[in-house]
């Protein structure tokens, strides 16, 4: 690079920079202390941004059985490094929204880093590559460099950017007059963003004739021969082309290719969403992947059955997987969350609300005469009975709600942000509907149940100095209910809404 070039890219006052949140995003990837509830905080301020990692929580990426319904579940979904990769690339594609000068230029560069960013996700996954969201936000910036060039060089780039008929041609063309690539001047801009030096070396080995060793660079360096597949004008020698560095470089046979191929397919129309940037699949790439379906089904019966075995023990040993993770949160009896993941959820809110200055409050419930239900009917009567409770209990809350079984037939509730009236509102109302619904058929007779419960709040009354405190004081309340006559909400502040009173 020039030192006129390296100058003008330091100096150029219209290049832009992150974003604040873009910013906060890179340090908090860059510290060790971080957690999913600060990266939370800091997603929180920008709306669009939230809005989108709900919307890629909830999309075929990350299939879940659950939908997603905020934040704070997207967020625990994904991970923690997930989050802030995802979250670091939507912010600093914003950072760079197109310019009216050359507006049709800069979607045609993120069309191909949105297919960059699928390429590299899938090649990584295809050679075990598990750095998935750190391949997609390589593959994304790949051809940052490009954007720059159109600032800095505004009176001739554009021209031999609109003028390229191929990658390749661009590149010559960049070399010709600059003594660089776009792959060089986009390093150098990440490296001045401070952004995270695996990005800084992907981008900089993104164009030959680098040839990486590292499996991350050459999955990020072959992804842009896969989204030329789907811009070049002619797509079977841009396939041709693809396969051949695939095969070559990371070992992949042409069924593997094909697969790749399809999954980005699959992929495309979602993540295109996402970035609001419309990527359509040209009949000829339609073409080919449905030619490569029917070859892979006809192909020898048993390399397909044993491929077909492979995966799908790959694929029960995931799903395994998060099944396991899952069971290890959730209660095994009645679904909802267990102690132990109560624990760290109260923790998260309860750091959350102080840092805020919000309210946290905790009700405490506990089932009347419980015991009279298992001697007299059973303990599988028993379970049916904390089931439905658990289920109508859960049904009645808001998606922001927390319901977790403390132990035996007591539960807890974690209302984020809720004062203590509206608290004691929720759980009478709940205790209505609960007083009216049988919890078990028993002989042909309907089984109904009431309960006790406690309702605490760290917020402007009280404030508590920790968990412990606020969850023993909603459980001391509890127990004055119960010694009042059961079937009753109290709180533990003395106003006139939360005085204890039957339901």
């Amino acid at each position: 690079m020039s030192p006129e070039l390296n100058a003008a890219l330091s100096l150029c006052r219209n290049l832009p920079s992150p974003p604040a949140i873009a910013v906060r995003l890179i340090e908090l990837a860059q510290d060790p202390e971080t957690d999913i509830a600060t990266a939370a905080d800091v997603i929180a301020l920008d709306m669009g941004l939230s809005a989108r990692m709900m919307r890629i929580a909830n999309s075929p990426l990350y299939a879940s059985r659950r939908r997603i319904e905020n934040l704070g579940q997207a967020l625990t979904m994904l991970g923690l490094n997930a989050t802030l990769q995802l979250a670091l690339g939507f912010s600093l594609s914003r950072a760079l929204e197109d310019d009216a000068r050359n507006a049709q230029l800069h979607e045609a560069v993120w069309r191909r880093g949105i297919l960059s960013a699928l390429g590299a996700r899938y090649l990584g996954l295809a050679i075990g590559v598990r750095r998935l969201e750190e391949l997609m936000l390589a593959g994304l910036l790949q051809d940052i460099g490009i954007l720059a060039l159109l600032q800095v060089r505004a009176d001739s780039y554009p021209a031999i950017l609109a003028d390229a008929t191929s990658n390749d041609g661009l590149l010559d063309h960049e070399r010709a007059l600059f003594d660089c690539t776009h792959a060089d001047i986009g390093s150098r801009l990440v490296e001045m963003w401070g952004l995270p030096h695996y990005l800084t070396h992907a981008i900089a080995h993104s164009e030959p004739p680098a040839e990486p060793a590292d499996p991350f660079e050459r999955c990020v360096a072959l992804s842009g021969a896969l989204a030329e597949m789907w811009l070049a004008d002619d797509v079977d020698a841009a396939r041709a082309h693809a396969l051949n560095l695939v095969h070559t470089q990371l070992g992949l046979d042409s069924a593997q290719f094909e697969q790749v191929l399809q999954q980005m397919s699959q992929m495309l129309p979602e993540i295109s969403a996402l970035f609001d940037i419309p990527v359509p699949s040209p009949a000829r790439i339609t073409y080919l992947l449905d030619h490569a379906s029917e070859l892979m089904a006809l192909r020898n019966l048993r390399e397909l059955q044993d491929a077909s075995a492979s995966h799908r023990r790959a694929d029960d040993f995931e799903a395994q997987a998060r099944r396991l993770s899952e069971q290890a949160h959730l209660d095994a009896l009645t679904g909802v969350l267990n102690r132990r993941q109560l624990e760290v959820v109260l923790e998260q809110e309860f750091t959350r609300a102080s840092a805020a200055a919000r309210p946290l409050s905790v009700a405490f419930i506990d089932l009347d005469d419980f015991k009279k239900i298992n001697d007299q009917h059973g303990h599988l009567v028993g379970d049916q009975v904390l089931q439905a409770f658990a289920s109508r209990l859960q049904g009645q809350l808001r998606g922001t709600d927390t319901v977790a079984r403390f132990g035996g037939e007591e539960f807890v509730v974690l209302f984020p942000g809720a004062n203590e009236q509206i608290a004691v509102e929720v759980i009478r109302r709940v205790l209505q509907v609960i007083t009216q619904t049988p919890m078990a058929i028993v002989n042909e007779a309907p089984l109904y149940v009431t309960f006790s419960a406690g309702v605490a709040t760290h917020g402007a009354y009280e404030r508590f100095s920790d968990t412990r405190g606020l969850l023993q004081a909603a459980d001391d309340v509890l127990y004055r209910s119960k010694n009042l006559g059961r079937n009753r909400v109290i709180a533990r502040a003395p106003s006139p809404v939360s005085q204890p009173s039957a339901c």
